[in-house]
């Protein structure tokens, strides 16, 4: 089975660099556009399977079945609220999104943010640290995507969890380098397929080859509170809590960067009605992952680490053959998150930093220094993989996606309502971050709580301070 896993991933592999190759090809090797955000090529499907395949990524298919493994079945009910709240994303903010993008000629999220909040030097400055909040808190959640790779491969491919990790970054950083925000599309939505696949083998295998009253008999015998919790860890002390996953991800995926750009790239002339219901198709067919989780902790209850519920249903729960199939099909959801994320952390660096400063001109401003930095946030990624202590795969996405949502919280959907100024700008993403950092790593609040106070705070110093600041009209420019 090693040697057919290994044939698996290299024809995988060979699609993928076929697709990437390809769309460098169509976007012209020297259109930064195509490289930033696909020449706005984007159709429904694409990019409905673009924002499913990044959004259900690897905390959905080895993080979720981990939490409902250590927690119980909470997580089936939290984790079905993100397929209406990526709906209402695409329904209600994307079209806003991509007009207000368009007239500004914006490229990036955070060419978006200076453009509508400020010009000159300001805009740069408001430009610039959006970046360096997107390299320091997405790098965070790369870190959790190739820990998560990292564990997948280890026992699908025979090797160590590290080689594992640095095989399929390598491997991502190939196909994202040549083909820019196209290729991520592209790939993601052939991945798309293949998510969904693993995610209703899942439900077979529970509701028909074992049977739903086995596996909740199993549980209970157990721990009663795995089948009917009575709290709502880890998202808080009430099973209500699960209801805050429903804003949390809404605002996943209008205020994250690597999210929300995919807006922009899509087609002048689509209706956003078409993609949501791709979105909501594809959406609830993978719900069932967490399932997994359930499967193996009522089956092999004592695993040492929670993240391994994923890889113990597949050794136990399937077929030698279709576990490999299904391993695939979770490698991609993985890289369909990691490729996204080395996109959008590379062009924070190559174009956003680089508009910063005001280098327009020279070799910063060629499509061989944007690949340049893919490779370098790719290997900084693994790296930081290999010496990050032992977490949570979940949790630590949560920490850089959550404060980072809070941090933009204010200049993105707050300011689609009510636009403010630089300075109402500046302080609302230092309180959202700072508070959504402060309650995740130094109190025990539940994990979807801390961001969402810091979006609070984030808005409350949007407003807050763009009033304070705001100039009234002179006497004279109200008399014309």
């Amino acid at each position: 089975m090693s040697i057919f896993n290994w044939l698996l991933l290299a024809g995988s592999a060979a699609v993928l660099i076929g697709l990437s190759l390809y769309s460098m090809r169509m976007a012209g090797d020297k259109d930064e556009a195509g490289f930033l955000v696909a020449n706005n090529s984007l159709g429904p499907f694409v990019a409905a399977a673009t924002l499913i395949a990044t959004g259900y990524s690897g905390f959905v298919f080895i993080g979720s079945p981990g939490v409902a493994y250590q927690y119980g079945s909470l997580e089936l009910f939290s984790n079905s609220f993100y397929t209406p709240a990526f709906l209402m994303a695409t329904l209600f903010f994307a079209n806003y999104l991509r007009r207000k993008a368009s007239s500004f000629g914006s490229q990036t999220m955070p060419e978006y943010i200076a453009h509508s909040h400020s010009g000159g030097a300001t805009g740069r400055w408001l430009q610039g640290v959006v970046a360096i909040i997107i390299l320091m808190l997405l790098g965070v959640f790369l870190i959790s995507q190739i820990k998560a790779i990292g564990l997948l491969v280890a026992n699908w491919l025979d090797v160590t969890p590290t080689t594992g990790a640095f095989l399929i970054t390598l491997l991502v950083i190939g196909y994202t380098m040549f083909g820019g925000l196209r290729a991520v599309a592209w790939t993601d939505a052939a991945m798309a397929i293949g998510m969904v696949f693993g995610s209703c083998v899942i439900a077979y295998v529970v509701f028909v080859q074992i049977g739903a009253g086995e596996l909740v008999a199993k549980l209970d015998a157990i721990d009663p509170k795995l089948a009917n919790p009575s709290t709502g860890a880890p998202y808080g002390d009430s099973p209500a809590s699960a209801l805050l996953l429903l804003p949390y991800a809404f605002l996943w995926a209008t205020a994250l960067p690597f999210m929300s750009v995919r807006f922009l790239a899509i087609k002048k002339d689509v209706r956003m009605a078409h993609v949501g219901i791709w979105v909501a198709v594809l959406g609830i067919l993978l719900n069932f992952t967490p399932l997994a989780g359930l499967y193996a902790k009522a089956y092999y209850p004592g695993l040492a680490d929670p993240d391994n519920a994923m890889p113990t249903f597949l050794e136990h729960g399937v077929g030698p053959v279709m576990s490999s199939f299904i391993t695939l099909f979770i490698l991609f959801a993985m890289k369909s998150t990691a490729n996204s994320l080395m996109h959008t952390v590379s062009t924070a660096l190559s174009y956003d930093l680089r508009l910063a400063l005001g280098w327009r001109r020279g070799f910063t401003a060629t499509m061989t220094f944007n690949r340049l930095m893919v490779c370098i946030v790719g290997i900084c990624g693994f790296i930081g993989m290999a010496y990050m202590p032992p977490v949570m795969i979940l949790w630590l996405g949560i920490l850089g996606n959550g404060t980072l949502m809070a941090s933009l919280f204010g200049v993105t959907l707050c300011a689609t309502f009510w636009q403010g100024n630089g300075a109402g700008a500046f302080a609302s993403i230092a309180a959202g971050f700072a508070v959504s950092g402060y309650l995740l790593l130094g109190t025990d609040l539940g994990w979807v709580q801390g961001p969402l106070y810091g979006c609070l705070a984030s808005a409350a110093c949007y407003f807050g301070v763009t009033w304070a600041t705001r100039r009234s009209p002179s006497p004279a420019a109200q008399r014309a």
